[in-house]
């Protein structure tokens, strides 16, 4: 299978070039130019395996330069015992009927970022053995605050690699900020901007395309790579637990092989609801892809009328990793829907990079409509949502709650009763403060980030992941701050070139 380029179909490279490479040097992403299929047949030989068996085998469809043990080495090193807190990587819990949370957090950094950034590293590594033996890859990551841990621990002291995140100064919550700030390793680098993601994540595309930037790292043995989900090989894991979930919810008499399944998921980048949609189009039974959003609810108004506008109020919201206006993945569901029109995405692209909007055609438009719901939740329902359901017996956390509240709106809208499956992207204790003010009705002055832990924990006798409690006290290496028009420079400092 070969990958080709948003924004140039006329780009052919393999799998472990696109992985190596994370973006096309036209400023696209790389999309395999066609899409696996997979019938009720191969979702029984799933059936009963283990998460490791399901992604070597899911995986396998897409990577088809790796060879079947090279992609049995990433993944068993990817999901080894001990590094989840659930043998089941991605376990599914029902908590109401029709209601089944998909449990992506269950990794080091307890994200949802983990279930691919624990791969990426050794997807990376074979690729680059493969393609860029003699160069040392950069990794440069934007995040809205998952994803900058989870790739910071992922990438940490991997040979051959160097990492650094940039992340919104004001933008992520304390926990996260200290996940980050206090990361271990020789290879890594972390920076904080004033700005928000978008700045972020808008900068680092601006570098990956500077050509000068480029020769200048080719000068010194270097090459650039994404840990975003900008890259294929951050995509392309998600894909598996939503097949995986679908497997589970069969073991559990839920549904019956064949049977339809809604997925909502929580997004701001719309990288893991485009992995439901990948899944969908492979041939898993999805009736429906429900989106949520927070207040920055772009995503929500664009799906229901076909018009991405960013020229909007901004938002800090309670559930930060969403707070973000520029979906980039959202480029590769146009380009698959618009008929793989490249001269049509550079034309929608081009509009929202000069004046923050454009819009789709009408076809596009109607494709959207027939494959998604949208709907959006702002932080008092969110809080609403957290305490509801900490009533029935279990705790969000503020992204997750957005996605409930926002299933069930419309369940209530739609009367649709199909099983769901609610990814649940976060650990509350990530976020220890919106979601100790939602159980008890507010947060006691003057308590600080731990002594809300302790105080949740004690309110709900659910216990604080240890790789959180422990960043108690600790001393962040990392208090690096700048202007957005300053990270290129920023960048070579970290490199010291």
């Amino acid at each position: 299978m070969l990958y080709t380029s948003t924004r140039d179909k006329s780009v052919k490279v393999s799998s472990a070039q696109a992985i190596a490479q994370g973006i096309s040097k036209d400023g696209g992403l790389f999309v395999p130019e066609s899409i696996p299929a997979i019938d009720s047949s191969f979702i029984d030989s799933l059936v009963g395996k283990s998460y490791i068996e399901r992604a070597e085998k899911v995986l396998s469809l897409y990577l088809t330069d790796y060879t079947p043990e090279e992609i049995r080495a990433c993944v068993s090193g990817a999901y080894a015992p001990g590094k989840f807190s659930s043998e089941k990587i991605a376990p599914v819990k029902t908590i109401a009927a029709g209601e089944n949370i998909l449990e992506l957090w269950r990794g080091p950094t307890c994200a949802f970022k983990d279930m691919a950034l624990q791969l990426l590293p050794y997807l990376l590594t074979t690729a680059a053995k493969k393609t860029v033996a003699d160069k040392t890859i950069v990794i440069l990551v934007a995040t809205s605050g998952d994803t900058g841990k989870a790739a910071l621990e992922g990438f940490k002291d991997v040979p051959g690699t160097k990492i650094m995140v940039f992340y919104p100064n004001d933008g992520v919550s304390p926990m996260q900020k200290l996940q980050m700030t206090t990361q271990a390793g020789e290879n890594v680098s972390v920076c904080a901007i004033h700005g928000n993601f978008d700045d972020a994540q808008n900068g680092v595309k601006k570098i990956f395309t500077d050509r000068a930037v480029a020769e200048k790292l080719e000068e010194n043995g270097m090459m650039f790579s994404s840990a975003n989900s900008i890259n294929w090989g951050r995509l392309v894991p998600q894909i598996v637990y939503y097949i995986s979930a679908y497997c589970d919810l069969i073991e559990q008499g839920i549904i019956k092989n064949g049977d339809e399944i809604n997925v909502v998921v929580p997004t701001g980048n719309f990288g893991n609801i485009l992995a439901a949609y990948y899944a969908k189009r492979m041939g898993l039974p999805v009736k429906k892809l429900i989106c949520a959003s927070n207040a920055n609810n772009v995503l929500t108004d664009f799906l229901k009328t076909g018009v991405y506008d960013r020229n909007r109020k901004f938002y800090t919201t309670t559930s930060p990793s969403m707070d973000i206006l520029i979906s980039s993945n959202l480029e590769r569901l146009l380009f698959h829907l618009c008929g793989e029109n490249d001269a049509t995405i550079r034309e929608w692209m081009g509009a929202l990079s000069a004046e923050g909007k454009y819009e789709i055609s009408q076809s596009v438009k109607e494709q959207i409509t027939a494959l998604f719901d949208a709907g959006c939740c702002d932080d008092a329902r969110t809080a609403e949502t957290i305490a509801e359901t900490y009533q029935k017996g279990y705790l969000l956390d503020t992204h997750t709650a957005v996605a409930v509240k926002v299933y069930e709106d419309y369940c209530q809208n739609t009367g649709d009763s199909t099983q769901t499956v609610i990814a649940s992207t976060a650990n509350p204790y990530k976020f220890s403060a919106a979601v100790l003010g939602a159980v008890c009705d507010g947060v006691p002055e003057g308590t600080d980030e731990f002594s809300q832990v302790e105080l949740l924990r004690s309110k709900t006798g659910v216990e604080c992941p240890e790789q959180l409690a422990t960043l108690k006290g600790k001393q962040p290496r990392f208090t690096d701050c700048c202007h957005k028009e300053d990270m290129v420079d920023m960048v070579y400092r970290m490199l010291g070139i």
